[in-house]
């Protein structure tokens, strides 16, 4: 299974266009301390022909054209290798992709119905979609079950949905917080037996959770916040890490204190906040994640699984 990371960056990329905090300073002024990042995709392929991107980024476009195998094949007029989505919630950052992919030919999205609720009725994205290339939403299976085309011919992938806590997205307010709201991904590689896990939103972490983390060779991981009262320290908010759905990175209660003893996991924080200490190079919060044996995750990572 060949594993590339599109996008690494939470919602806004780094730097953010409206943000002038040290770290996208830094971005603007000396990227080699702090590497720039679109917004967070991954896309994930069996054969390197048919690839599934898990989640749909607004950044989307620049992500094909900096990833050649998701380019027009060099025999067609039009054309992709995008065979289909995952998303794992429906926060903008990871849905609004879709609607670039209007052009394209029919989409199909593996949601939750709590997803897809909230992208039909809290952004109209069906009715949109639908009326360019077409839109088919499939229920994401919570056992493995094959990965299939959009002609539901198999791709040498097996997947299942999982659900981890997470929050409805904010333009849903009222909405009660539901299991669906968020889900994280498990990939194995038929041929190979590689096990890929995606959790880019992750508001805690319970057993079953950390068991499907543990059960990886390469695990994908909400890298959102360093500290719950980061965007208040760093002038750029005052909502906390808990607030906004994520668990934070460090602390006693942080992730990193919990996935630091899956030793054989290869473990990349994704989805960076632009307040997040771990975007900069020469960082102690990024010294620390590394001395940890997890590595921050940057656009044009791959993997093989």
């Amino acid at each position: 299974m060949r594993v590339c990371l599109l996008g690494t960056a939470a919602g806004g990329a780094f730097p953010q266009w409206n943000c002038n905090c040290s770290n996208c300073r830094v971005a603007r002024t000396d990227p080699s301390r702090a590497r720039p990042r679109t917004q967070s995709c991954v896309a994930l392929s069996g054969d390197g022909e048919k690839w599934f991107l898990v989640n749909a980024s607004p950044d989307v476009r620049a992500q094909i054209e900096a990833f050649k195998p998701l380019w027009p094949p060099a025999a067609s007029r039009r054309g992709s290798g995008i065979a289909g989505v995952f998303l794992t919630n429906a926060d903008l950052d990871h849905t609004l992709g879709l609607l670039c992919l209007r052009e394209g030919a029919r989409l199909v999205v593996h949601s939750t119905a709590e997803v897809r609720n909230a992208l039909m009725h809290g952004l109209n994205v069906h009715t949109i979609v639908n009326s360019y290339c077409g839109i088919e939403w499939r229920e994401p299976a919570f056992a493995l079950a094959a990965v299939r085309d959009p002609d539901g011919a198999l791709t040498g992938l097996q997947y299942a949905a999982f659900a981890v806590p997470g929050k409805p997205p904010r333009y849903r307010g009222g909405i009660a917080p539901s299991s669906g709201d968020a889900v994280g991904y498990r990939f194995h590689d038929e041929a190979t037996g590689g096990r890929l896990v995606v959790v880019p939103d992750l508001a805690a972490t319970d057993a079953a959770v950390l068991h499907e983390m543990s059960n990886a060779d390469l695990l994908l991981l909400d890298g959102t916040f360093f500290d719950e009262d980061e965007m208040q320290r760093s002038g750029a908010g005052q909502a906390t890490a808990f607030d906004m759905g994520h668990l934070p990175v460090g602390g006693p209660e942080g992730s990193l204190v919990k996935i630091a003893k899956f030793g054989d996991v290869t473990r990349i924080y994704v989805h960076l906040n632009n307040t997040n200490p771990m975007l900069l190079e020469d960082s102690p919060q990024r010294a620390e994640v590394e001395a940890n044996g997890v590595t921050i995750g940057y656009d044009g990572m791959e993997f093989t699984v």
